[in-house]
């Protein structure tokens, strides 16, 4: 989950805190706006955005399914259908299946290798951030 040293736990979060949290860029994620109605955050004046906790949370999943679980857009609306942001934010919600292998033409034992991978890249990614 999202973390930031300055800020306390239940604190808003702009757009650029979210955005360089997951690694994506800030266009990325106005653009899950559009394509996942659980993500609702705060507009303020010159439509800055603030996220609330449960949207963050929200955006977590979303980022989850696209990015480590090899979800396309529609398979992960699919499963967080019906869902609102309350319940994914606790992770209550029941539409959620294994990893879709086969959503992006892998086999199962192709999908594991490529999660282990990205697994690996992250936790390297994570060492040559905290190295610069």
């Amino acid at each position: 989950m999202y973390t930031n040293k300055k800020k306390k736990s239940g604190a808003f979060r702009t757009i650029s805190e979210v955005a360089n949290a997951l690694n994506v860029e800030q266009h990325v994620l106005r653009f899950w706006e559009t394509k996942f109605s659980q993500i609702k955050p705060l507009k303020r004046g010159g439509g800055r955005r603030y996220y609330r906790p449960e949207d963050v949370a929200v955006v977590e999943k979303i980022h989850d399914l696209l990015y480590a679980q090899g979800y396309t857009i529609k398979g992960a609306q699919n499963v967080l259908k019906g869902a609102t942001r309350n319940t994914i934010a606790k992770g209550a919600y029941s539409n959620v299946q294994s990893a879709p292998a086969t959503s992006v033409g892998l086999n199962a034992d192709q999908h594991k290798l490529l999660s282990t991978t990205l697994q690996t890249l992250k936790g390297m990614r994570k060492v040559l951030d905290k190295a610069s």
